[in-house]
């Protein structure tokens, strides 16, 4: 069977038009032969599914997966034998080979997350194209004709807010678009999110994009600037993403660009995973995806009760299986039918909460900076095991550092102070002052580390 992207596009639409039982029944067979080829290719997998029936189709029977696992089993877990950890590393260790084919076959994707370990993720063509078509799906779902039509009228061009100095999953997809040409390259331009805000501001003044996606605190900033006057576009659709929002954050950047509000709750590891809806939740992309809200137990949680955690498998990446993978966040399963009229399950999110830290700038103005700009610096910085960044006054900055084994402390704080003085600087905060802390990172209660902490109020 071809799993083309025309493929993809046409069956997704048929899935939807026959109906969640349809819908199930894929799910099922696409899960049972990720899990048939994981057993025959990943050692890790073979190993942990010993035992399991030949055939499965129920995520429950599957052992829970997480980063630290993978990461620490990584050249066995992938399904393709010439794929191995330092090879991987090496590859993210250059930032010349962001979007460029690892091994001639892949996309490769960093994260850093706040579990404390960084991922180096592979990722291959079938999920890059069912993510595209998913996307295409979502995206006319949420215009409509008229709203397709008014876009084109804008030029139908997509501004794509993200950081630009890493293998991340949206600056990679992206890179590797723009290099490898087509249509789609055409109208999307990435705009990076470490830009001082009036050069960014400046920049999206002169595209004038019909479509605004990307991180949602640093959206919250555009749109006081557009509230400003200094930001004067008019796009059809604003994606926050990667962000925890409330309805007061989508009603003001709705009314500030005249625009559609639609956000979307996923990771690196399943860039697919759902899309919001107009009633503020989200709706899992259930026929390829597989998302399960549970307890500390990984037992189910009931509907109508937030989870201790959720557990996703990615049914379309081959190459490195996300099954059952423990994503960390806290969410909640809608227990009755979503008034939007979309069938598939409907969630809420508690976790990834963006915080935006805030600076007197000395000038009477406050300069606001987003959890982005400092996590993407430590992300790429050689020797940073783990880091967190506490504002423990309105200009005091404090660091905390695990360095990574073998790694020079010294060496690594100077890297970590320049990298800081320099990204301050940028903003016009030289005033704010960077101390090095010696106590560790803090851990919450519930196993993660908050890499940003805001000033108390």
């Amino acid at each position: 069977m071809s799993e083309s992207m025309a493929w993809l596009t046409r069956d997704i639409r048929k899935a939807r038009k026959q109906g969640p039982a349809e819908v199930a029944r894929r799910r099922g067979d696409r899960l049972a032969d990720l899990v048939a080829r994981a057993r025959s290719a990943s050692p890790y997998y073979r190993e942990l599914y010993r035992g399991l029936p030949e055939r499965v189709d129920d995520p429950t029977l599957l052992p829970v997966t997480d980063k630290k696992q993978l990461m620490d089993r990584f050249d066995d877990w992938a399904t393709d034998r010439d794929i191995t950890f330092e090879k991987v590393r090496a590859f993210t260790d250059d930032p010349e080979l962001i979007g460029r084919r690892f091994l001639g076959r892949y996309l490769v994707a960093t994260t850093s997350g706040t579990s404390g370990r960084r991922g180096l993720f592979v990722l291959d063509d079938r999920y890059m194209n069912v993510s595209s078509a998913v996307s295409s799906r979502v995206l006319a779902s949420w215009l409509g004709p008229l709203g397709i039509a008014r876009a084109v009228v804008h030029g139908g061009r997509f501004a794509q807010l993200v950081a630009t100095e890493g293998h991340y999953v949206g600056f990679a997809g992206y890179s590797r678009m723009s290099q490898e040409g087509g249509g789609r390259s055409k109208l999307l331009r990435a705009f990076s999110v470490h830009e001082p805000l009036s050069r960014l501001v400046d920049r999206l003044n002169e595209y004038r994009p019909a479509f605004v996606i990307g991180y949602a605190s640093t959206i919250m900033l555009l749109t006081a600037e557009q509230e400003a006057g200094r930001l004067h576009i008019d796009p059809v659709l604003v994606e926050p993403a990667g962000e925890t929002m409330t309805d007061s954050d989508t009603g003001r950047i709705a009314r500030a660009f005249g625009a559609k509000v639609r956000t979307m709750y996923s990771a690196t590891e399943c860039t697919y995973l759902s899309h919001g809806c107009a009633e503020g939740w989200y709706h899992v992309n259930d026929d390829w995806a597989v998302l399960e809200p549970v307890d500390e137990d990984h037992r189910p949680t009931p509907p109508g009760e937030f989870s201790h955690t959720v557990l996703i498998s990615n049914l379309a990446n081959r190459v490195q299986p996300f099954l059952r993978y423990d994503l960390g966040d806290s969410v909640m399963l809608r227990p009755d039918p979503c008034p939007c009229g979309t069938s598939s399950p409907a969630i809420r999110v508690q976790g990834r909460a963006g915080d935006i830290l805030t600076f007197p700038s000395g000038r009477g103005d406050d300069v606001r900076l987003t959890p982005l700009a400092f996590s993407s610096l430590f992300d790429r910085m050689p020797g940073v095991e783990l880091f967190q960044i506490e504002q423990t006054a309105p200009a005091t900055l404090r660091v905390r550092m695990v360095k990574a084994p073998g790694a020079d402390a010294d060496h690594v704080w100077r890297k970590a102070h320049d990298g800081l003085t320099h990204l301050l600087a940028d903003n016009k905060l030289d005033n704010v002052t960077v101390e090095r802390a010696e106590e560790p990172p803090k851990q919450a209660s519930g196993g993660k580390y908050r890499t940003i902490i805001p000033l108390a109020a």
